[in-house]
């Protein structure tokens, strides 16, 4: 048996306090959390404090390569903009070191779980390792209606790769600004097919081009040569355009949130399907310099999760640098509360909550020790 005591424990829901001890089987598994007092001798002392592995819901690990390449404070579409202008794949060689780096950034500093944005089969080899857990999302996109079959065909075929590996995934939209009502309807239609996830009120100009097709996107879509004239305007916020195709899929997890209005998380908390809110606080102020309304979100009872989005949107792939942000901005929010958001909820949210995200009895949720304003993996 191990035996740990630290300054505090947090065990995914709550901080017990210093009197606690933390015992696990010789193979990592937890055993209990008992009072210190009954753990008796052979007891280790833990400097800071311990607290499950964290679960980042939302990576782009295949921008890794793109560091410190696009400027800060763009907003969405002249982001992306510049991240297809921008995208051009490089040596393989140096998408693969990149992709390892962050993926050994993210595991030093206690990530144990990832749900990660994939276009294409890069990061299969990488994800075949030990070490962390990777939840695959397949993306899809494409805006116009007549196009949708191909570009469904084609991620299917990225999808297939994951698949034949048995690694977790699921095949995805990208976002409303980017995929057509036929491609919704395509993939609200995949059976077996969950989480889904999607980037979601990002911008302002989403909802504008839902609610009157009008704002910065239209400029996105000529730049690019791209004629929308197909696609109607619904005159409802992005979310409530899209999120009645995926009536049947059980588990969705929206991401961003950067405008969501508290109309919309009550419409999607009225929904016969579990919501997940993914919080990227850094890469939202990295993109458009402002913050989701994290109150408002707490008050509508939404499932947060936390997310480290691209090294293309952020100075850092680190779970401790977005908690550490929502507290920074957010100081009455309880700590409590935004490590549940890492850990238990993130587990939730991916499907893996039997083995990750809290200290119960039976589950091997990796170890984090948080100790003078730093996160890292704890180790026997």
């Amino acid at each position: 048996m191990i035996k740990l005591t630290a300054g505090d424990i947090f065990d995914g829901q709550k901080f017990l306090g210093a009197d606690r001890c933390l015992i696990l089987d010789d193979d990592g598994a937890i055993s209990a959390v008992v009072p210190r007092s009954w753990a008796g001798d052979g007891i280790i002392e833990v400097e800071g404090w311990l607290s499950p592995g964290f679960v980042n819901t939302h990576c782009h690990l295949e921008l890794s390569h793109m560091q410190g390449l696009i400027p800060e404070g763009t907003g969405l579409p002249v982001f992306l903009q510049t991240v297809m202008e921008q995208r051009e794949t490089p040596a393989p060689e140096v998408m693969q070191d990149a992709m390892a780096r962050a993926a050994a950034a993210m595991k030093a500093e206690g990530v144990v779980a990832v749900g990660d944005i994939c276009n294409t089969a890069a990061s299969l080899a990488l994800k075949t390792q030990p070490g962390i857990y990777w939840h695959s999302f397949v993306e899809c996109m494409g805006f116009i209606d007549a196009a949708a079959p191909r570009r469904l065909e084609h991620s299917l075929a990225v999808l297939a790769r994951f698949k034949e590996k048995g690694l977790p995934c699921s095949i995805v939209p990208h976002a409303p600004y980017s995929v057509s009502a036929t491609l919704f309807r395509l993939l609200a239609g995949m059976e077996n097919n969950t989480p889904v996830s999607i980037h979601n009120q990002e911008s302002a100009s989403e909802d504008s081009l839902y609610r009157s097709k009008t704002g910065a996107f239209l400029d996105f879509y000529r730049h690019f040569n791209m004629d929308i004239s197909g696609f109607g305007m619904t005159g409802k916020s992005s979310l409530r355009s899209y999120l009645p195709y995926f009536a049947a899929t059980p588990r969705m997890l929206l991401v961003h949130n950067t405008y969501t209005e508290p109309e919309d998380v009550r419409y999607a908390a009225s929904r016969e399907q579990e919501i997940f809110w993914c919080l990227c606080p850094n890469a939202n102020l990295y993109i458009e310099s402002r913050l989701p309304d994290v109150k408002t979100l707490m008050n509508e009872g939404a499932r947060i999760t936390l997310g480290t989005d691209s090294l293309a949107s952020n100075r850092q792939l680190s779970m401790w640098e977005e908690i550490s942000a929502i507290h920074r901005h957010f100081p009455e929010i309880p700590m409590a509360a935004i490590m549940q958001w890492a850990t238990l909820n993130g587990a939730q949210a991916l499907g893996i909550s039997a083995t990750y995200g809290s200290f119960e009895k039976g589950k091997k949720p990796g170890l984090v020790q948080i100790h003078n304003g730093n996160a890292k993996a704890y180790t026997i």
